[in-house]
């Protein structure tokens, strides 16, 4: 085997780790990679944060944390950076001084719901081209089973066999798993998984997570098996927040409160919890279940829970547009020409994130229906975000308005005094809460008409 010789053994691996001899570089330094390349950087190992965003590598290397939303990383930032950290755009440079390659490349879905694995095929491609014999690579990427296997591998060795997995690289697995907003809280806490395509490098890759997080490793078969797990666990949740949507529009006509019913049926051991919502969005959750739909499609077309709650979960928006008009029609007045106010624009709570965000769907149809649409989000103040620009001030963008309709329960929204809002609004203004998170008595207590998801219409 001709690797680097830091790799020939085990022995020689723990050595290298131990004197801080590993010079590592992380693809993509996005919501995951930089906290991850932070991460290695804060364990004493040289790590070079690569991007093809040339924006974000100069903010990076100014000494601009651009993460703002992460607690405790941007301390971490403060220590590494410029010194076990740099960031670069120059992936040719970084290639060369490099011993492990992390890939912590983004993986959307393109407009028919199909994976789009560009980003990791094109890096595969410049590895092939630029990474010495010898590399470790590990993908943390979320990618279908058998993607690493059947499309990664192949690309990196290349049709002239330049390199051949096991022979003159190494590659394995560790899907990410943290919570944005919450990384640095994960890191330390949630197990990783880790798979590889031989004992020796799966073995490498757990002795280099163990050096740098404080995490139990599961060790996995091989590279499919760790992949399925990450989206096993991800396509659960997709489905049972499908589950709590239907229930929640059976009980809206059944006159019963989704979130009363929740509160007790997790007093039951075996009852997960999970929430309904005007939609599911974010990188992972919506991408995730498309994943397992593409990899179904090549063996079995019969994968029908996965499809129905993607179904389910994408028409919430349009449930939340029936109660902002039924709220409308209970106040007499027409949406067209109305202002309403979308309280809270990005996907998840308390983070700066709106990919695949449901506020950008219920936008797009108040405002097909003609009405005059602004947004308060903490998160995006005096940002122009889904061809608005956000308010700074929450108690100015409600001033005169006909609604409010809040999409993303952000904790700011949690402490709102609502017959102080009400009494700033127009005249029988009406309140929709897709989250469960207002007091429905005190916003009609200050004349409001209210309409919440699964909750009892009166």
């Amino acid at each position: 085997m001709n690797l680097n010789q830091k790799f020939k053994t085990i022995d020689d691996f723990k050595k290298s780790l131990q004197t801080h001899t590993l010079h590592v570089s992380v693809i993509g330094i996005g919501r995951i990679g930089l906290p991850t390349a932070l991460s290695f950087a804060d364990s004493g190992l040289h790590t070079t944060g690569i991007d093809i965003n040339t924006n974000l590598v100069k903010m990076i290397n100014s000494g601009d944390f651009p993460l703002k939303d992460e607690p405790g990383y941007d301390v971490i930032f403060n220590k590494v950076n410029n010194k076990q950290f740099f960031a670069t755009a120059d992936i040719k440079a970084a290639l060369e001084q490099t011993d492990i390659v992390l890939l912590s490349l983004p993986t959307p879905m393109d407009n028919a719901n199909v994976p789009d694995y560009t980003a990791l095929k094109s890096v595969a491609k410049q590895l092939h081209d630029l990474m010495k014999e010898g590399t470790l690579v590990i993908v943390e990427s979320t990618v279908e089973p058998s993607f690493v296997e059947t499309d990664l591998i192949p690309i990196i060795e290349g049709t002239d066999k330049k390199f051949v997995v096991d022979k003159n690289f190494l590659i394995g697995v560790c899907p990410e798993t943290a919570n944005p907003g919450e990384i640095l809280k994960d890191f330390k806490k949630l197990p990783r998984l880790v798979g590889a395509t031989s004992e020796m490098t799966t073995s490498i890759i757990m002795d280099l997570y163990h050096h740098v997080f404080p995490v139990d490793l599961l060790k996995m078969p091989d590279c499919k098996s760790a992949n399925a797990v990450k989206l096993t666990t991800n396509v659960f949740r997709d489905v049972n927040i499908a589950f709590i949507n239907e229930l929640s529009l059976l009980f809206e006509k059944l006159g019963i409160d989704t979130f009363k019913v929740l509160e007790a049926a997790k007093t039951k051991y075996n009852f997960q919890i999970h929430y309904p919502g005007a939609g599911v969005g974010g990188p992972c959750l919506p991408v995730n279940s498309y994943q397992m739909l593409n990899i179904a499609k090549k063996y079995t077309n019969d994968f029908k829970i996965v499809r129905i709650s993607r179904q389910v979960n994408e028409y919430m928006p349009d449930h939340v547009m029936d109660l902002i008009e039924d709220g409308f029609t209970n106040a007499q007045k027409s949406l067209q020409g109305s202002t309403i106010v979308v309280l809270g624009i990005s996907y998840k709570p308390n983070v700066k994130d709106v990919q695949l965000s449901p506020a950008e769907k219920i936008i797009e149809k108040l405002t097909y229906r003609k009405a005059i649409v602004k947004v308060y989000d903490p998160y995006y103040k005096s940002e122009k975000v889904f061809g608005l620009t956000v308010d700074d001030d929450l108690s100015t963008a409600v001033t005169q308005a006909d609604a409010m309709v809040l999409v993303t329960a952000h904790d700011e929204f949690r402490d709102i005094e609502l017959s102080f809002l009400v009494s700033k609004m127009k005249k029988t203004p009406v309140i929709v809460d897709s989250r469960g998170v207002m007091d429905d008595h005190a916003a009609k207590k200050a004349g409001a008409i209210f309409r919440g998801l699964g909750r009892v219409i009166s």
